[in-house]
């Protein structure tokens, strides 16, 4: 039997960061192995002929394995950036005054260059201005075109080039720069599935990024500044998922702050019916470590349980000295986590928006009729996978076996949570419907003789959009014989 055909056993995606740990195509196949998913390319790190290397890695895994693998490229948007201190360095005082001023010379214990007009016309006195993922903290006092004086509230060492993050207000830059225009351009040119978008702080900049992506690929929306938060349901409309990126998100908000955005932004996207994927420092610890703490742990089960669709791994993967370990720890709190005879009540804390829609009121119904006669799966043909999706934004207690001619559409379940995908040839008729999926169901080790089965589709057969069909079929003797 293939490979390919084999669920995972568990529901949850495991996304893995490539990067120099894991850049080989050997690495990549033991991470696949291991329980990864789908693989995140950071366009921030490397070259386009790396990250093409990347790419065409993972493909090959793909290839060899049969089992369809989503790539995401992230995007790494603008970053607000001081210039050079002189000396590299130099140590700022609590109480102090400090300017920043568009003054390219090199900076000191007074002063430093912003690059950055935008934020001068943006800050108001009273805003903080956070240097070094926060390490430093200023608060302004007056702002001019030229220069915002500041006081500085939390001490430290200011370097060459470090981040600013100012949380207080709505910069007014693109979240595309020329940057991401040209990575976007190479990554969608090289087949990936999903585009992750960094800063985005309205629902106008995922409108552009949808435009320029043209269909080519999904887009994901990065929540990682206040500003963001205040307008989710908004940008959710117009994103086909988001994530929770827990980086800069817990740079601009206070520590405490992050759980419950965090649980904001997964319960919103659940009731919305888009994918919702967890990130960062998730196992902070096994970059060094081989076992994670047990804090990581809960954090990683909490997520699960929660009902995200993914949950990543960033630098463990991508930089630490054992990344297989850290997919394979994921992929075990993930099973440990599913296997809890809670789970399933957890994981519908939130109800869903059903909508007002033919295929939305179906696949509601699939997931009521399998809980109800105790089927083994939920069957899908879908083209572009929206009916996959809406199946599994219902959580139902069984897999849901996605049956599409569309490998892109395959790839893309790679971040949908409990979608096991197949490519396969269209069907053409109800007949064959019904046939194909005690077929597929049976090779995928999903049912046995005697086993119900909900069915999904949409009639006429081949034309997108048009869910509008629900039918049960039980496997007979005879199916078995003849398989």
């Amino acid at each position: 039997m293939s490979r390919h055909l084999e669920p995972r056993g568990r529901r949850v995606k495991v996304l893995a960061t490539l990067g120099p740990a894991s850049a080989s195509e050997a690495m990549i196949a033991r991470l696949h192995e291991a329980g990864a998913d789908a693989f995140r390319v950071n366009m921030s790190h490397g070259s386009h002929e790396g990250q093409a290397a990347l790419i065409q890695a993972v493909r090959s895994v793909e290839k060899a394995n049969g089992r369809p693998i989503a790539i995401l490229a992230d995007l790494q948007g603008p970053k607000l950036r001081v210039g050079r201190i002189a000396g590299g360095s130099a140590e700022l005082v609590k109480g102090a005054a400090f300017r920043l001023d568009r003054q390219t010379a090199p900076g000191d214990a007074t002063r430093a260059c912003l690059p950055h007009k935008e934020i001068f016309a943006a800050l108001r006195p009273g805003a903080r201005l956070l240097v070094d993922d926060g390490k430093i903290v200023l608060r302004a006092q007056s702002v001019s075109a030229d220069a915002i004086d500041c006081v500085v509230e939390v001490p430290g060492t200011i370097k060459d080039n470090k981040g600013v993050n100012v949380p207080d207000v709505v910069v007014p830059l693109p979240a595309l720069t020329v940057k991401d225009r040209a990575d976007l351009a190479f990554a969608l040119d090289c087949g990936v599935d999903w585009i992750a978008l960094s800063f985005v702080q309205r629902p106008e900049d995922v409108a552009e990024a949808r435009r320029l992506i043209g269909g080519r690929a999904a887009l994901l929306a990065k929540i990682e500044k206040p500003a963001a938060l205040e307008r989710l349901d908004e940008i959710l409309e117009l994103a086909d998922a988001v994530m929770v990126a827990r980086g800069d998100l817990g740079v601009e908000l206070p520590p405490q702050a992050v759980p419950p955005a965090q649980k904001r932004i997964v319960a919103t996207a659940r009731m919305m019916g888009k994918p919702v994927v967890v990130a960062t420092q998730m196992l902070e610890s096994m970059i060094t470590a081989p076992t994670p703490t047990r804090a990581e742990v809960s954090d990683v089960a909490t997520a699960i349980y929660d009902g995200a669709d993914a949950v990543m791994l960033s630098a463990e993967s991508a930089a630490g000295q054992f990344p297989v370990e850290a997919v394979a720890m994921m992929d075990a709190i993930a099973a440990e986590v599913e296997a809890d005879p809670g789970y399933q009540g957890r994981v519908h804390y939130t109800e869903i928006a059903t909508g007002r829609s033919t295929a939305s009121a179906i696949t509601a119904a699939a997931a009521d009729i399998s809980r109800t006669i105790g089927a083994r799966a939920i069957v899908c043909f879908t083209i572009s996978g929206s009916t996959a999706g809406r199946a599994a934004r219902e959580r139902a207690a069984v897999p849901v076996l996605c049956l599409t001619p569309a490998l892109a559409t395959a790839r893309r379940m790679g971040l949908v949570w409990g979608v096991h995908a197949v490519v396969t040839r269209d069907v053409g008729s109800f007949e064959e419907m019904v046939a194909k999926s005690k077929r597929m169901a049976l090779r995928a080790h999903l049912a046995k003789g005697g086993d119900p089965l909900v069915l999904i589709a949409g009639v006429p057969f081949s034309t997108p959009g048009t869910t509008n069909v629900v039918h049960v079929v039980r496997l007979t003797g005879d199916e078995l014989k003849n398989y």
